[in-house]
């Protein structure tokens, strides 16, 4: 191809000793149907030598400009097989608004034209201008045909507009196109766009000769869906009818297996493409490696990935996020790097999937330099990008970051609302939460029920039950689905604010939902009120109703034992794990039943049981026995486990307060002193205990030391005479350090 427009003559002699090049044949194509045209055939050599200098050319906008110039010059600018090629040429460069010119030229432009138009919005996007186009050439009375009641069709199904869409299917039924393979792929991807996947078989089902794209449609119908088995079902009837499967066939049926969740028709699905030959499509391939990613697969994903004989973006971007979603942080990196030495440029949904890698780990400062970047790349006003960066700040406790970010954002969505709404109540700004949320109703942005949940959470740390009434009240007025995290976060919700009733009710309602962690919440809920005896009659009742206990529901139940004093009950649970679950007791499961002895003074049991364990105890299993060993004053053991503990090294404030206590209880000052100074080298301090109730629709909080309260002096009175009243009682207060 000739570099520059000075080729362009002598390309010009050269092509009029050579046949006419083919045109496209892709269905969008108007030029394709032009060549089949007889009237095509019948034009001057003139009209034939630029439609194909068009065709050559159609990649350089400096070549098309200069062809375009000598089509005006030779006054053929008003031929409308030369417009029509110059339009598409226009739009696929993305140059509409030249394409716009030159059909606007055009006094009385013909069916083919506008359809030419059209389709150039339709590839580019533009859905309104394409609506807004067909709106026009009816206006005028102009017959519409296949093309270009698809091509509005397309525009209605991107934009979700039902109503003119609804249309259009009227107007194309009254012209006989129902009945039209190439309309009636469009009216299947958009009746499945409506959620009317029915309608959209029975106009499958009516098409007499189905082409690929018709199959492909009502296939991915019932895969956006969610019937899996049905597509592969209509696949089997595909090949059955002799249809050879397209790329787009195999890229449905991957998602289909995405899913499914089921590896081995993944990799049944992945023969099948070599087997049809299109191991080397990179549309293929690439679902290929978003497949085994979500499934899992990294290996697989790796493998595919490697083999590519070339990568677009969307392949790069598809592998890096394959490596995030498997919490593969470095190896994202290491793939971005590649990317960048391979001269190929990122764009927003490679920068979105490293945020999310460094939200994974908390990764403060390699956030703020992709913050940088995503800055001078001009993705500042991207909201996804944007909403991805303020959830960053968020999962690194940067609140004022994210804060600073949020306030900046134009548009916001609900996404934008909800990451931050989550924040905030993550990170114990749970007031914050729900002031926040109500500037989002103020600004008329509707909630969606990860929103709720998150509102809901904030509520249970606030202990508000007024307000996460409120927040049930809304999920009903709204008609959200009560599904099992709305009911879980709500019957936590209930039993934290100290309301049980509620929480059963809602569980009893788990027609709804009758998933193990529903009935997981439930235990926890009956153990943190100290009501054991409930736990475990929900614990058998589960077992009846035929739910297999998962190891959550154990420790759920092991800690609901520990609470309420049920030692020989939770032993006998802690052993019958594995024999009548197959559940290997765990960490947790060890540190749970350490605690049930260690609160029961059954202290040498405990000791042992830690010595008996399969793997090295944890911090969390030490602190349960030192818990105990100052409980019931055996100072000897405690300072056994406190040296264990003072070992390993753990980053928990609380750990060397109890560690510090323990060491004071049996007078040795030396290490007091010395667990006090690797507290103040590591920057540990305890975090004080606080206290929330809700008055008059308003949460107070109190926290340890903290006189700041307005109403400090009436609420001192009245502790002070709480005070004389305890001692009056003779009640001795245990002292500790802290």
């Amino acid at each position: 191809m000739p570099s520059s427009a000075s080729s362009l003559h002598g390309s010009r002699f050269v092509l009029k000793k050579m046949p006419l090049l083919p045109l496209s044949s892709h269905p969008l194509s108007t030029s394709a149907s032009m060549v089949k045209d007889a009237q095509f055939k019948q034009l001057p050599p003139i009209l034939h030598h630029f439609l194909t200098l068009l065709q050559e050319f159609s990649r350089s906008i400096i070549h098309v400009k200069s062809i375009h110039a000598q089509i005006i010059t030779n006054f053929l600018s008003s031929d409308e097989f030369v417009a029509t090629k110059l339009v598409k040429t226009y739009s696929d460069l993305g140059r509409l608004c030249d394409a716009r010119k030159v059909f606007d030229r055009i006094t009385d432009p013909k069916v083919f034209l506008w359809n030419a138009m059209m389709g150039g919005y339709l590839r580019n996007e533009r859905y309104i201008e394409t609506l807004e186009l067909y709106r026009i050439m009816r206006s005028h009375g102009l017959h519409t045909d296949s093309c270009t009641c698809t091509f509005a069709l397309k525009a209605c199904t991107s934009l979700s507009n039902v109503e003119i869409g609804t249309e259009i299917l009227k107007e194309a039924a009254g012209n006989g196109l129902s009945n039209d393979p190439f309309f009636g792929s469009s009216m299947i991807n958009f009746l499945v766009k409506c959620g009317n996947i029915d309608e959209a078989q029975r106009v499958f089902n009516e098409i007499p000769q189905k082409d690929v794209v018709c199959w492909n449609s009502i296939i991915g119908g019932y895969v956006q869906v969610g019937s899996f088995d049905r597509a592969f079902d209509l696949f089997s009837k595909m090949r059955h009818c002799g249809i050879r499967p397209s790329a787009i066939t195999m890229v449905n049926l991957i998602h289909a297996c995405g899913g499914t969740g089921n590896l081995d028709i993944g990799k049944s699905i992945h023969a099948s493409v070599n087997c049809l030959g299109l191991s080397c499509d990179i549309l293929v391939l690439t679902s290929l490696v978003d497949m085994y990613s979500k499934m899992g697969d990294i290996e697989s994903a790796q493998q595919v990935f490697n083999r590519m004989p070339s990568r677009n973006l969307v392949s790069w971007n598809a592998m890096i996020s394959g490596y995030v979603q498997n919490g593969l942080v470095c190896e994202s990196f290491e793939l971005f790097y590649k990317l960048i030495l391979s001269g190929s440029a990122f764009d927003s949904a490679t920068i979105v999937s490293l945020l999310q890698a460094c939200a994974h780990i908390a990764c403060l400062n390699g956030g703020k330099i992709l913050h940088a970047c995503a800055y001078r790349r001009g993705f500042e006003s991207n909201l996804i990008v944007l909403t991805a960066i303020v959830d960053l700040y968020v999962k690194c406790g940067a609140l004022n970051l994210s804060t600073s970010v949020f306030n900046r954002m134009k548009g916001r969505n609900v996404i934008s609302w909800t990451a931050m709404l989550v924040g905030l109540a993550q990170n114990g700004h749970a007031e914050d939460a729900l002031k926040l949320f109500g500037k989002m109703q103020e600004e008329g942005v509707a909630a969606n029920s990860v929103t709720l949940v998150s509102l809901i959470h904030a509520c249970s740390h606030l202990g508000s039950l007024k307000k996460g009434k409120s927040v049930h009240a809304h999920l009903l007025r709204c008609g959200f689905i009560f599904d099992t995290v709305n009911l879980t976060a709500l019957i936590d919700m209930y039993a934290k604010c100290g309301t049980i009733e509620s929480a059963e009710r809602l569980f009893n309602n788990r027609s709804l939902s009758n998933d193990i962690v529903l009935w997981n919440s439930m235990i926890t809920t009956y153990g943190i009120h100290g009501n054991g005896h409930n736990a475990i009659r929900i614990y058998n009742k589960m077992k009846e109703e035929g739910l297999v206990p998962n190891h959550t529901t154990l420790i759920s139940l092991l800690s609901a034992c520990s609470h309420s004093g049920l030692v020989e009950e939770g032993i006998a649970i802690f052993h019958s794990m594995s024999i009548d679950h197959g559940v290997k007791p765990g960490e947790k499961h060890y540190a749970c039943l350490v605690d049930l002895l260690s609160r029961a003074g059954r202290l040498e049991e405990a000791e042992a049981l830690i010595n008996q364990m399969p793997f090295a105890p944890s911090d969390a299993v030490l602190e349960a026995l030192l818990s105990g060993c100052r409980t019931h004053k055996n100072i000897d053991m405690g300072i056994r486990t406190a040296d264990k503990l003072l070992s390993l090294d753990s980053m928990d404030p609380g750990i060397y307060v109890m560690l510090s206590n323990i060491y004071a209880e049996g007078r040795r000052w030396g290490e007091v002193d010395y667990v006090r100074g690797i507290m103040r080298k590591r920057g540990l301090r305890k975090t004080p205990g606080y206290s929330l109730i809700e008055v008059c629709n308003q949460v107070h909080a109190f926290f340890s030391g903290d006189d700041s309260h307005p109403l400090w002096e009436e609420i001192h009175l009245m502790l002070e005479g709480l005070r004389i009243q305890i001692e009056a009682s003779y009640y001795v207060p245990h002292a500790t350090l802290y």
